[in-house]
């Protein structure tokens, strides 16, 4: 719907604004305008090297978390580890080994089981 601006149209802006304006007031303007792209260009220029720098923080975090092990043959470098097996009763039976629990307290003046 609105296309480029032509020549034909720019003139027209100009022409209405010198006329809102007058001819004091439209330099003065314009440098102000001027200013305040210029002063937008700059901090959009500085957030987008501070999100990049930030970003090339980050990766080179990652790199240096991942450890620097050499590769055994038939397994990857990012291989998830694996867990130690459990651990089985020394009778050598299959039931999971486990400990006893210990005996309560008893309150003084209580009656053992005798």
């Amino acid at each position: 719907m609105f296309g480029p601006i032509g020549m034909p149209e720019m003139i027209i802006i100009m022409v209405i604004a010198l006329i809102v304006f007058g001819p004091r007031k439209l330099p003065e303007l314009g440098r102000s305008l001027g200013r305040s792209l210029n002063e937008f260009k700059r901090a959009s220029n500085e957030l987008r090297s501070t999100l990049e720098e930030e970003v090339r923080v980050e990766e080179r975090r990652e790199k240096a978390a991942v450890p620097a092990t050499p590769a055994v043959e038939g397994t990857s470098p990012t291989a998830a580890p694996t867990s130690p097996a459990p651990a089985t009763p020394a009778d050598g039976s299959t039931a999971p080994a486990t400990t006893p629990e210990p005996a309560a307290p008893t309150e003084p003046g209580a009656q053992t089981g005798l």
